[in-house]
């Protein structure tokens, strides 16, 4: 599974793509506006560190507009994916985008139904929101693989499942055991997969051996 940062934080992608398992970035309205910086400053910053798509979100909510607007944002960088809303007219505008050879991220899904009209309308990624649908009482992870299910039963769709809304490792492991091709994270859920109590303890032991006994590699 390829692992998405899901932030506008420049300083944080650049850490983080330090280590070299980042695939990609995803970014939306509310995290462009928390930089206070103009999305084209930011999603070309983020172009430049990140190799891999790098969604951009639109932000009208008509046919017209969304083309509009993804557009603008795809001229930014080569490796600009466009996100547009599981709506009638996003899918509308993801066949449109599309068509012209634009990478689309379907983002805002929270059903089986939108994901096989996304993959329909051609998206590159659906993004189905596992933590918003857990926290109305419902099955997030479920709802991948529904999404896996439905995809593997149709050989001639493409779309990659971007499970979105992570909250915890917990989640990324599930979104991986249920078949999602991508996890999209916050940083600090990334970083948490790497952290584990015995690996803390053992190395603790390992470490206070080896000072026993007075030697050293270098």
């Amino acid at each position: 599974m390829k692992f998405f940062i899901d932030t506008a934080d420049i300083s944080e992608i650049r850490e983080l793509a330090a280590a070299g398992i980042v695939d990609g970035v995803t970014t939306n309205p509310s995290l462009i506006a928390k930089t206070g910086r103009t999305i084209e400053d930011v999603i070309k910053e983020i172009c430049q560190i990140i190799g891999g798509p790098v969604s951009a979100e639109v932000t009208a909510i008509d046919v017209d507009g969304m083309i509009a607007e993804a557009e603008r944002l795809a001229s930014i960088a080569n490796n600009v994916a466009v996100k547009v809303p599981a709506t009638w007219d996003g899918f509308s505008a993801c066949r449109a985008l599309s068509t012209r050879g634009l990478k689309v991220n379907v983002t805002l899904c929270f059903s089986a139904n939108q994901a096989l009209l996304a993959a329909k309308a051609g998206a590159t990624f659906i993004s189905p929101f596992v933590g918003r649908l857990d926290d109305l009482g419902l099955d997030g992870v479920e709802v991948i693989r529904e999404i896996r299910k439905i995809y593997d039963n149709d050989k001639s769709f493409n779309t990659e499942i971007l499970a979105s809304s992570i909250r915890t490792p917990l989640h990324v492991k599930q979104a991986a055991l249920a078949g999602a091709d991508i996890a999209t994270v916050p940083p600090g859920v990334l970083r948490n997969l790497a952290k584990h109590p015995l690996t803390e303890q053992g190395l603790a032991s390992f470490l206070a051996d080896w000072d026993k006994a007075g030697q050293a590699i270098l």
